[in-house]
């Protein structure tokens, strides 16, 4: 095709959004509210996932190991579970470390619950705590350690603990929730495309007497379809850019409107930066697909031409 052929291509469908002022209108609003819904879900689905992972970020084994167990059992352990593929660090928590520790997680307003407890008289026992590269496979690196002192004379693990049962039920519930954002951002996707499609076919359709005194002229299909080609796709590009803008500037203003609320609770919603590319090249690309798409479907199966 010829530079100069293209180029009027883009006057038309660009006159043709403007002539058809109020249909264009539909158009772009109907591409800003399905995208904008479509955004929103979209934004959840990202926090959500987000959330999911900084709760399966903080799973963690802990092994507490018997009572007068020798330093050299507790660096060859340390070895051992540190070799098993599934996990990622191995970290050793004297008892003196663990009762300090314990003294902070319960607070100035419970320390006299643990009065009279120092280093010598401390009835915590040593042990690891151990992080895995993937927690839904902390169960699997749970028997294993597991199995590493069964393998001895005398066990010298005194308990395993992960949160079993609860562990499972947490990766279930975040599971779920993931494959839920993804069903309905892709209905909502779907549902953006029909809509707007439909209301671009109504444009066309709308324009019948156009296309037909072109045919009549000696016109190609070819050289019809690509105004409407071009006119679809600014329509679906303005549409989503305006989305975009409005959008990733709201949200932009809940992140610094809720930033110490949800501070407050330990929840870290995801930063402009973190999705804001995705984001606009998700709903741009989409919105102009879909304009392109709709005139496309309109033209071959509505104009016959």
């Amino acid at each position: 095709m010829k530079i100069s052929t293209l180029l009027r291509h883009f006057r038309e469908g660009a006159k043709n959004i403007l002539r058809n002022g109020w249909m264009s209108f539909a158009s772009i609003s109907s591409i800003v509210i399905s995208l904008f819904i479509l955004g929103v879900f979209l934004l959840l689905a990202l926090n959500v996932n987000n959330l999911a992972s900084q709760i399966e970020s903080q799973v963690q084994i802990r092994v507490f190991l018997q009572l007068e167990t020798s330093q050299a059992t507790i660096d060859s352990l340390q070895t051992q579970i540190k070799a098993i593929p599934e996990v990622s660090q191995v970290e050793f928590v004297s008892k003196e470390q663990g009762l300090e520790l314990l003294r902070e997680s319960m607070g100035e307003e419970n320390a006299d619950l643990l009065e009279g407890y120092d280093n010598e008289n401390n009835p915590l026992p040593d042990s690891f705590t151990v992080e895995v590269l993937d927690p839904q496979t902390i169960s699997f690196a749970a028997k294993k350690i597991e199995a590493l002192g069964q393998t001895s004379e005398a066990n010298p693990f005194l308990s395993i603990k992960y949160g079993k049962g609860t562990v499972e039920n947490l990766f279930r519930i975040t599971n779920a929730v993931r494959n839920i954002g993804l069903v309905i951002v892709g209905g909502l996707a779907i549902t953006a495309m029909f809509l707007i499609s439909t209301t671009i076919k109504m444009t066309i359709l709308a324009r019948r007497r156009e296309i037909s005194i072109m045919k009549l002229v000696g016109a190609t299909n070819h050289f019809i379809r690509w105004p409407f080609f071009i006119e679809g796709a600014l329509i679906g590009l303005f549409g989503s850019v305006l989305t975009t803008v409005v959008l990733l500037f709201g949200y932009n203003r809940l992140i610094e409107a809720s930033q110490f609320d949800f501070g407050l609770m330990m929840i870290k919603l995801v930063t402009l930066k973190e999705v804001g590319f995705l984001v606009s090249v998700l709903l741009v690309g989409l919105g102009t697909m879909i304009g392109i798409w709709g005139s496309t479907i309109s033209v071959r199966k509505y104009l016959k031409v």
